[in-house]
């Protein structure tokens, strides 16, 4: 099984590989001057899918280019109001809902939903519509689970960049996830790159029957089949780490075109409000409990138990609760803390002394920046690895969900304070992550396909809608 999975990977790079080359040698061109091109966006899924392609596009913007952000209906006004243009792809679906939320982060069935359920049944209407918001694009990026614009890129040939969001997603043998749902999972990831290669195998052919409507769909476009996009659906052209280096450093078996950025912050104040200002400004450092744009929607009983274990400690407390009113302490909050909907994480959790929160990435990130130590209660998907990760960097200690509450809580957040050594480490880490330049870095190497790639008006012109 591994030989023929390895050959058959092999011979799709390679005619993927020789594909870009045959569109170079045919209409490359040298561009002494560029004027503005317009980028496509694909991205599906929470705030933390969303902010790191709209802080590359409105960094393309202040260049001069024509970025649009092709993604789901609820986040139009969000988009539009960076002056971005946005275009709607289908499934048409609340991905902020709860009813959506809670199974996506099941710790064992949460991406086979998310796959299944909600992006295999509308394949074909979202290549339509991703097709449609590409017309006169000179340039499409990827996110790993925008399915129909991977097959959209390959189709059409056209210029191609796939961005990856966290170290899990750029799968590495020599410095291998966290995989949540595999028994025993932190001691499976310290076994060697012999059992990582076979373990990876045995993922795709594993998964592989869950995929018969992909497949199916990939057959009628009239492609041969391609390894696992889950696990190689890289671009031969160029793969964006949106993360720090410190977070997941290069590795050998990486693709050649690949980099880590650094980590493309996304700047706003939405929800940065006076009542929240005010708080934070009226005594000590408190410690912030959040869950992300996602967890948060399968909260159960966090905030009731972290604002129990911050009344332990005798701690103030911001508690970033979502707009769900189902996720609010029941029981009137003690003086020193707060209850937020929603709050820029860059506003809130430098001025705390501890945050706690689920490890999703854009979130990850924003705690490193911040300098602070984290308590970090991972649900699924690439949270326990970032758990496992910013615990070996000496910043953090973690926990799974299901084994959060009050006391076990106030134990671990006891410990972040009182050893010094967590908040030296972290203020080092904030430092360094701060002096990166994630989304400039990652427009740069962009920047760099338009240099060298078809720029065929037949090319962008094509029509690209299914048979």
């Amino acid at each position: 099984m591994s030989t023929v999975l390895d050959l058959k990977i092999l011979k799709w790079e390679t005619e993927e590989k020789q594909a870009v080359l045959a569109n170079k040698e045919a209409v490359a061109m040298k561009v002494t001057h560029m004027p503005g091109k317009r980028i496509v966006f694909c991205t599906f899924g929470s705030l933390g899918d969303l902010y790191p392609v709209l802080s590359l596009a409105r960094e393309m913007k202040r260049r001069e280019h024509f970025p649009l952000v092709a993604t789901s209906p609820v986040y139009r006004k969000i988009v539009e109001a960076e002056g971005v243009d946005f275009h709607e792809v289908r499934p048409n679906i609340d991905v902020t809902d709860p009813e959506i939320l809670r199974p996506a982060m099941d710790r064992r069935d949460g991406i086979r939903y998310i796959v299944c359920d909600l992006v295999f049944p509308s394949l074909r209407e979202s290549y339509e519509d991703t097709a449609a918001a590409a017309v006169g694009a000179d340039l499409i990026v990827t996110h790993p689970v925008t399915l129909s614009a991977f097959l959209f890129a390959r189709r059409t040939g056209m210029p191609w960049a796939s961005v990856v969001l966290a170290p899990a997603s750029l799968y590495s043998v020599y410095d291998p996830p966290v995989i949540p749902g595999v028994p025993f999972a932190k001691t499976v990831a310290s076994f060697g790159p012999f059992f990582h290669r076979w373990l990876l195998r045995a993922m795709a052919s594993l998964f592989e029957p869950l995929w018969k409507p992909f497949r199916e769909f990939e057959k009628e476009l009239g492609l041969p089949a391609a390894p696992n996009p889950l696990l190689w659906g890289h671009s031969p052209h160029l793969v964006l780490g949106l993360f720090s280096p410190i977070l997941a450093a290069p590795q050998r078996d990486w693709p050649a075109n690949a980099h880590a950025t650094g980590f493309p912050f996304f700047d706003h104040d939405e929800g940065n409000t006076q009542e929240l200002q005010e708080f934070l400004d009226a005594g000590e450092a408190p410690i912030v409990f959040t869950l992300g744009s996602a967890a948060v929607g399968a909260a159960g009983d966090f905030f009731q138990q972290s604002a129990e274990a911050a009344r332990r400690l005798g701690r103030r407390a911001v508690l970033l609760v979502g707009r769900d009113p189902r996720n609010r302490p029941p029981r009137e909050l003690p003086p020193g803390m707060i209850t937020v909907p929603y709050a820029p994480h860059a506003t809130v959790f430098p001025r705390g002394c501890v945050v706690v929160h689920q490890g999703g990435i854009g979130t990850t990130g924003e705690a490193m920046r911040a300098g602070r130590p984290m308590l970090v209660v991972h649900y699924s998907h690439d949270q326990p690895d970032h758990a496992a990760r910013l615990t070996r960097l000496g910043v953090a200690r973690g926990i799974a969900r299901e084994r959060y509450n009050a006391e076990i809580a106030a134990r671990e957040i006891e410990i972040l304070l009182q050893d010094r050594g967590y908040a030296e480490r972290a203020a080092e880490l904030g430092a360094r992550v701060r002096s990166e330049t994630g989304a400039i870095t990652a427009c740069d190497l962009l920047s760099c396909l338009f240099t060298n790639s078809n720029s065929a008006d037949s090319l962008r012109q094509a029509n690209c809608s299914i048979a």
